[in-house]
């Protein structure tokens, strides 16, 4: 049985916002007031246009990445029908090759679906790869940037772009490294 509790999206910070601001997404506790890594100034210096022949709610609509390559989107739908009627699933693929670009849309019937997807498939594995799931935010957040235009939540040591404000690592307060600690290591 699913704990239902978790329906109110005001539970997570990123999501009861209404502007994306990548400054503060960047932040370890959402205070900072400058970009500290190149991703976040490229993310302020872009401009990007939301996809208007998008249709479905966005409210009921999960963001799926890190997808196995050879993942079809029969398999993805096989994978999360069983938290509720889906009605649309959208494997985004290259344009050019046709190749998968490993990122996926599911919409579902009910938003109570969504969140359990959101909540039960985050770090489970489809394809022998592990898969993050997050709510769709392109059509939620104002002023949205996508990863590739250095915006998003997430984000990898190894890409350069180091993010707090997702489910990997959450806003917490930064570590304050006592003063006689920073003279030690300074010898």
């Amino acid at each position: 049985m699913h704990d239902t509790s978790y329906d109110n999206e005001d539970n997570f910070r990123k999501y009861a916002a209404k502007v994306y601001d990548p400054i503060k997404i960047g932040s370890i506790d959402g205070t900072d007031t400058e970009p500290h890594d190149r991703g976040i100034l490229r993310a302020l210096s872009s401009e990007y246009v939301p996809n208007k022949l998008v249709k479905g709610d966005p409210h009921h609509t999960i963001f799926v990445a890190r997808l196995n390559p050879r993942t079809t989107q029969e398999t993805i739908v096989k994978e999360f029908s069983k938290f509720g009627k889906i009605v649309h699933c959208r494997l985004v693929k290259d344009i050019v090759t046709g190749k998968s670009k490993q990122y996926a849309f599911v919409e579902f019937e009910k938003t109570s679906a969504a969140d359990r997807a959101f909540y039960d498939m985050h770090k489970e594995y489809i394809d022998n790869t592990e898969v993050i799931v997050e709510k769709e935010a392109e059509r939620r957040l104002q002023g949205w940037k996508p990863r590739r235009l250095g915006g998003g939540f997430g984000g990898r040591k190894e890409s350069g772009q180091l993010r707090f404000g997702c489910r990997d690592r959450p806003f917490r307060k930064p570590i304050i490294v006592p003063k006689n600690l920073e003279r030690r290591d300074q010898k």
